[in-house]
């Protein structure tokens, strides 16, 4: 019974020590390849690089804030997400940048037409 004992606690260690071996080579060769293929991710709250951006771009005309495009009129700025925002345009010179809605498109313009008609 000793025996018996003794024998499934040495192959309960060996199967233990055997899978720990094998998780820490799969979680080595798996973070390595993060550490070369990861872009390093939540770029900290600080808006220095942006000011140096906006302090040394030329611009005659009109410097957009969100794209730091040189257009000249405010309302001629460019979506800073052009694929996934729509741009709406006003007759007061104003524009605004939306996230695209549904498939139609114009369903984004639609749908400030209505709010500004305080329908929805």
């Amino acid at each position: 019974m000793t025996r018996l004992f003794s024998f499934v606690l040495a192959a309960t260690l060996l199967m233990i020590t055997g899978v720990q071996a094998q998780f820490q080579f799969f979680e080595q060769m798996f973070n390595g390849q993060q550490q070369h293929h990861q872009a390093p991710q939540n770029v900290p709250s600080d808006s220095n690089w942006y000011q140096s951006q906006f302090e040394n771009a030329h611009c005659d005309n009109y410097l957009c804030p969100d794209t730091l495009a040189c257009v000249s009129f405010p309302h001629h700025c460019p979506c800073p997400h052009p694929a996934f925002e729509e741009k709406i345009e006003f007759g007061d010179s104003k524009s605004i940048c939306v996230s695209k809605g549904g498939f139609k498109a114009g369903e984004a313009a639609r749908k400030v037409e209505l709010a500004r008609k305080g329908l929805i």
